[in-house]
This record gives C-alpha cells, sequence and structure tokens, in this order.
C-alpha cells in the first residue's frame, strides 16, 4: 500500500486530502509543521513526501533541504505560485516535482505515481555508462561527471539527461519528454521541461545563447550532442 507524508499547516486542506488520499487506499501520516514532519520520516518510512512551503515553524525549502540530506525520499513540493522563479528554486532544492495550488487529490496521487515508475528498479533500460565527450553519465550508480567532478542532479535533472544520453544527436520534443520521464500528459507541466534543461545547461557550463551538450531546436525540441 502506498505511503504518503503529507505535511501542511492548513486543517482543512490537510483533513480533506488526506481523507481523499485514504479513500483512494493510500496510508497517509499528516503533519502541520517542518519539525514534526522531519521526526516522521524515519518513523512512518514514506513512499513519497508532499510538502507545502508556507509552514509556521521552518521554512518549506528549508525542510526540503533537510529532508533530501536524510535521504532519496520522492518529494513533492506544493506551492501557491506558478511563475518561473519559484519552480527554479524548488527543483534546484531538491524537488521531484511540483503541485500548483489549488490541486485534487487524484492530481496529487497521479504525480506520485509518475515519479514512482520513474524511480523503479527497471526504470533504467541501459545500465552502461554513457560517455560522450567529457560527459559521463552513470546509470546504476545515478551518478553523472564532466571533466571527472562530480555534478550534484536532482533526480529528475538525471533522468531527463540520461534519456537524452540514451539518443545522442536525436531531437526529441517536449511532448515525448513529459510522457517518457514524466509520465504526464501534454499540457500537464509543460513547462517543466523548459527549467529542467535551463538548470542542467547551467550544471553543464552552458547556457542556451550558448549551448555545448544540450541544443534547443525551436517548435520541435530538444537534443544532446557530442560538442566535439
Amino acid at each position: 500500500m502506498l505511503r504518503i507524508l503529507l505535511v501542511e499547516d492548513d486543517d482543512d486542506i490537510r483533513a480533506a486530502l488526506g481523507r481523499a488520499l485514504t479513500a483512494q487506499g493510500v496510508t497517509v501520516a499528516a503533519v502541520a509543521r517542518g519539525s514534526d514532519a522531519l521526526g516522521r520520516l524515519a518513523e512512518f518510512a514514506p513512499d513519497a513526501v508532499i510538502l507545502d512551503l508556507g509552514l509556521p515553524d521552518l521554512d518549506g525549502a528549508d525542510v526540503l533541504a533537510m529532508i533530501r540530506s536524510l535521504g532519496e525520499v520522492p518529494v513533492l513540493v506544493a506551492t501557491a505560485r506558478d511563475d518561473e522563479h519559484e519552480i527554479v528554486r524548488l527543483l534546484n532544492a531538491g524537488a521531484d516535482d511540483y503541485i500548483v495550488k489549488p490541486y485534487s487529490a487524484a492530481q496529487v496521487l497521479a504525480r506520485v505515481r509518475a515519479v514512482l515508475r520513474r524511480i523503479a528498479p527497471d526504470a533504467m533500460q541501459d545500465s552502461s555508462v554513457i560517455t560522450i565527450a567529457e560527459l559521463e553519465i552513470d546509470p546504476q550508480g545515478r551518478e553523472v561527471r564532466l571533466d571527472g567532478q562530480l555534478l550534484t542532479l536532482t533526480r529528475k535533472e538525471f533522468d531527463l539527461l540520461h534519456y537524452l544520453a540514451q539518443r545522442p544527436g536525436q531531437v526529441v520534443s517536449k511532448r515525448d519528454l513529459l510522457a517518457d520521464v514524466w509520465n504526464l500528459p501534454w499540457g500537464g507541466g509543460d513547462r517543466t521541461v523548459d527549467v529542467h534543461v535551463s538548470w542542467l545547461r547551467r550544471k553543464l557550463g552552458e547556457s542556451a545563447a550558448k549551448p555545448r551538450f544540450l541544443h534547443s531546436v525551436r517548435g520541435v525540441g530538444v537534443k544532446l550532442v557530442d560538442p566535439t
């Protein structure tokens, strides 16, 4: 049975979402404070965490960073603002996905299951190390090195990079990326791809204006190429 730790300070939202998820067969542990969430993490051992950012005791981004430092449990953050700055901040802090309020239990459950499908042991079809110029991608160890230096990527950044690396030089559409990397329908998170590509570029030491590995093809998609 799926286990979700719900961290939400609004009593009405916490109660309603907890009831709705429970009605769908999910075991829910619901808390209102960031400190309580950290305490329940080891005890409850959730499959995923739904984390609201507007907590009364700790900043939600700080709680996210602490959860991430304790393990690899997927974290979906709930935000009331659908703007790029906020989304980028959350993804950079280690979120696996985000949900914009207001949201339904069905949407929460669908996004949690999509994340869990992506991190299943059989999610990586090929476990061999991929080398593209000075970039090395190790699917089994989930590590990426550039010029021998280990890069710190979020779970979804790694999934996206590995997916593109399996198709070097091939332009992949946003529609396909959403479907295959995020398990989302077209329109279910269109800007998600742009945000992750932007952060991958930064970590690879490049930019949209001066790309090396990641090249966007306007109106089509993105491809990973050998810069040499």
